[in-house]
């Protein structure tokens, strides 16, 4: 393992999780329990095996809240839908190197847009990928489930390649949030921050649990929450 990073930790949950019939009450509830970004899988059935939604939630959904929009792209081609996604409402947009030719120009696109840019890794995805491009980004995601449907389990093999990431930015001096997102729940999170994580994405962990704000809370931990009051008194 390497050291754990400076970052605060954040609470990113993803609404692929939540109940679809009250999502404007779910977004509200989840900002007043302590959640710092919203996650917004967008899934197309044919980069991964399942349908989520387009950018019309994502503009619905904007004007309801204050948190940050994490827009994780999991379609191919992800290209001609960027400037839809940026125009919605997405603060940073993150995709895979899968999904088309041209990764440098993809985040070109996005930083032409005005939007921070983050490049995801699937768990067969080596880190090598993101060097030539890590420059560009904001953000790199680290998939410790294979994408298209929540509520895997976490695939523990991914810590290494979450400390390696650390490392990678580390040493280029970069201000870029290290994210995993996949069966991370309160057992899970200690592991992924310890291995250098600062943004943690969660769906039914914190979705479905009954007390959200104490879900929030149990995923940062006492580690993340006690950097949170360093970096607010700094």
């Amino acid at each position: 393992m390497t050291r754990a990073t400076s970052h605060p930790v954040l609470i990113a949950p993803s609404l692929l999780a939540a109940d679809f019939t009250r999502l404007a009450e779910e977004v509200e509830a989840i900002e007043a329990a302590g959640a710092d970004w919203l996650h917004l899988d967008i899934m197309d059935g044919h980069f991964v095996p399942n349908i989520s939604f387009g950018p019309a939630i994502v503009k619905a959904l904007r004007p309801l809240t204050r948190m940050p929009f994490d827009v994780h792209l999991m379609i191919s081609p992800a290209d001609p839908y960027l400037a839809a996604f940026a125009e919605a409402g997405a603060d940073l947009i993150s995709l895979h190197p899968e999904a088309g030719p041209h990764l440098h120009r993809s985040f070109q696109t996005i930083r032409g847009l005005g939007k921070k840019a983050g490049v995801v890794l699937n768990p067969g995805t080596p880190v090598e990928v993101v060097a030539p491009v890590l420059d560009m980004l904001d953000l790199i995601l680290v998939m410790s489930v294979n994408p298209g449907f929540g509520g895997q389990s976490f695939i523990e093999s991914q810590l290494g390649k979450i400390a390696a990431l650390r490392g990678m930015i580390d040493r280029s001096g970069r201000d870029i949030r290290l994210q995993v997102d996949g069966g991370v729940t309160a057992r899970t999170a200690p592991m992924c921050i310890e291995a250098g994580a600062d943004v943690l994405v969660a769906g039914t962990a914190v979705f479905g649990a009954p007390d959200r704000a104490a879900a929030v809370a149990a995923i940062r931990g006492p580690v993340g929450a006690a950097r949170n009051i360093e970096d607010a008194r700094a």
